[in-house]
This record gives structure tokens, sequence and C-alpha cells, in this order.
């Protein structure tokens, strides 16, 4: 597939001023150097191939680490969301219906969520600019046959692929989380579906298998499941990937409960 080649956003510096200049905590710690440092990394992210999803995965990156104030990461938020979508449709991306969603993980069911009344959907208190210190867990753990905790299928014993649930494109990631780590998501990355206008999060991967810019169909492997991430890589947690979807509008990002969604989804 031909990918077209993404134009230089001409608000891509009043954006980065904004994005600097809002940084927690206090602007005052904040040095020229730092300021300088940061802008010619985030620069440097324009050479490649999907300009809007180096800055989406920048920005999402200062608010993981509680570097950003939440208003202005909210209007960078939805500044870059059309340039996603225009992407996505510009690169081959197609509209999939619910009906052509698959179910996260090959081999398993939704026999493999969590059980209890709300299968471990907690959303209130959740907010996305509150980065790794939110609270609750607007998501969805699967959890696979690991006893062992070695990451391998116990009647497999292979690694278990993640697929992506919709389509999308992949906007942001994390492929080098290391034991030790207060990141909570581990090796994570965030897919954003145009045709649903909502970001699928997907957790706790030991391998990511595709890169930032790709361009996603239902049922393809996104990554491997592991148990990376703060509390994941704890021998007392079970492995299992957790999924969050938060659908976009009137300027707000809303957690869904996926749960009767993958109750209906193919399974590979």
């Amino acid at each position: 597939m031909q990918k077209m080649p993404c134009k230089p956003i001409p608000q891509l510096l009043v954006s980065l001023a904004l994005l600097l200049t809002t940084c927690l905590p206090g602007n005052a710690g904040i040095g020229t150097a730092h300021i300088n440092q940061d802008a010619a990394s985030l620069k440097a992210t324009s050479a490649g191939s999907c300009v809007p999803c180096d800055q989406f995965n920048r920005l999402n990156t200062l608010v993981r680490d509680g570097k950003i104030g939440r208003p202005a990461a909210r209007e960078e938020f939805f500044r870059l969301t059309p340039l996603l979508k225009e992407y996505y449709y510009q690169n081959g991306g197609r509209d999939y219906p619910q009906s052509d969603w698959v179910f996260p993980l090959k081999g398993y069911s939704s026999r493999a969520i969590d059980g209890g009344r709300r299968h471990g959907y907690e959303p209130r208190g959740y907010d996305f600019f509150a980065g790794n210190r939110h609270t609750a867990h607007p998501s969805l753990d699967i959890f696979i046959r690991d006893q062992n905790r070695d990451d391998r299928d116990d009647q497999t014993g292979s690694f278990v692929p993640v697929l992506s649930l919709t389509g999308g494109v992949v906007v942001s990631l994390e492929s080098s989380w290391e034991p030790g780590s207060k990141l909570r998501g581990g090796k994570y990355l965030w897919i954003y579906d145009p045709a649903s206008d909502a970001l699928v999060y997907y957790a706790h991967n030991r391998q990511l298998t595709v890169g930032l810019g790709a361009i996603v169909s239902p049922g393809d492997q996104i990554a491997l499941v592991g148990r990376t991430g703060l509390n994941a890589f704890k021998k007392r947690s079970p492995t299992h990937l957790h999924i969050t979807a938060l659908k976009l509008g009137n300027g707000a990002l809303t957690p869904e409960n996926l749960y009767p969604l993958l109750l209906r989804c193919k399974t590979l």
C-alpha cells in the first residue's frame, strides 16, 4: 500500500509552545535549555511518516508523565484528532462496522474476561488527562491460561497474539518498559478508530508488533500478551490483556464498557 506523505502542520510551533509552557509541576522550574531540548525532540518527529501520530504520541507521553496542564492537553488533543482521521483515510483506512470487530485475544473468547457483576469495569473518577496518576478502572481484563506466569498459553506453549478489536491507526505506544518502572501500562499502544470515533488502549503487552502510524484492520495482530507494568509484573497478578475504550465527543473523552460488544465479537 502506497503511503501518502504528511505535510508539515502550520500550527506545530504554536502547539509546541502551548505544550511546553504549561508543563507540570510549575513553569518556574523549566529552563530555556530544557524547552529548547523538548522543541528539538518534537521537531525531529516531524520527519516521520505520520506527523499527527508523532505529535499525538508526544502529547500522550506528556499527559502520561504529568508534564502538561489539562486545559492545554485537552486543546491539543482535539486539534490533533481530525488530522489523525485525515491521515487514516488518506492511507487506505476504511470504516468497519461493529459486526466486523474481532475479539482481541487469538484463541480466546469472552469467557476469558474478568468475572463479577461489572467484570472489573469501573469508570467513576477516570480522567484521561490525569495520565499515569488516574484512578478508577474503565477497562476490562482478559486473562490467558498461564499458571506459571511465563507469558505463554499453558495448553499451546506459545505466546498469545493480541488482535486489534477495531480498524484504526496506531497513534501512541510505549515499547521499552523495564522492571522497576512505575509506569502502570507497561508496553502499551493506543489505536484511534475514526469509524467509531474512539480510542482503544491495549496494555501490559510482552511485545508490540506494529509501529506508530500503522493502519490496522479488525483482527490484525498488534502485540503479544505479557506482564509488563507496575502491578501486572508482580507474581501475584495473572497474565492478562488490559483493554480500554474511550469515545470522543463534545470536547470530552468518555469511557465505554466494551463487555456487551465483546460478547458478540468474532473470535479467531
